[in-house]
């Protein structure tokens, strides 16, 4: 039956699933709506205009498919988010603060250049997923069950 699943039992997985999901909507949100054309465009202005800017540039193929398997190892980290730990406990709420960052990023971004940003209508997903990651990172029971 479908309630046996730790999926449903244990509202750390719900909480990480929803976000590893809310991340691959995220991405295809991106990539359907050319989000390199305003990032390495981005990066290259800004190392212009600062002299040196930590972040790299990507050709379509490479972000994509990093991405990706960012995605599949998520999804592979489940059964591992099931079993809780201090580390993976510490390695959700990290993920979920840069996730909320990320999809706020993208929000106020939006504003910022006063037009809708690529990755922008996925981003409300992501930030609640990754707010729902963050609580339940600080307020969860993680310890292991059967």
């Amino acid at each position: 039956m479908i309630k046996d699943n730790y999926l449903f039992r244990n509202k750390n997985v719900t909480a990480w699933v929803l976000l590893v999901l809310a991340m691959g909507l995220h991405v295809f949100d991106e990539a359907i709506n050319n989000f390199l054309d305003f990032y390495n465009p981005l990066v290259f202005d800004l190392r212009d205009s600062l002299g040196f800017f930590p972040m790299p540039t990507f050709p379509l193929g490479l972000w994509l498919t990093g991405l990706i398997v960012a995605i599949a190892i998520g999804f592979a980290l489940t059964p591992v988010v099931n079993r809780g730990s201090r580390f993976i406990r510490i390695l959700t709420i990290v993920i979920g603060i840069i996730m909320i960052g990320n999809g706020l990023g993208h929000m106020l971004g939006s504003l910022y250049f006063e037009r809708l940003l690529p990755g922008f209508w996925s981003s409300p997903f992501l930030l609640a997923a990754a707010v729902f990651v963050v609580v339940r990172g600080f307020r969860g029971s993680w310890q292991y069950k059967e």
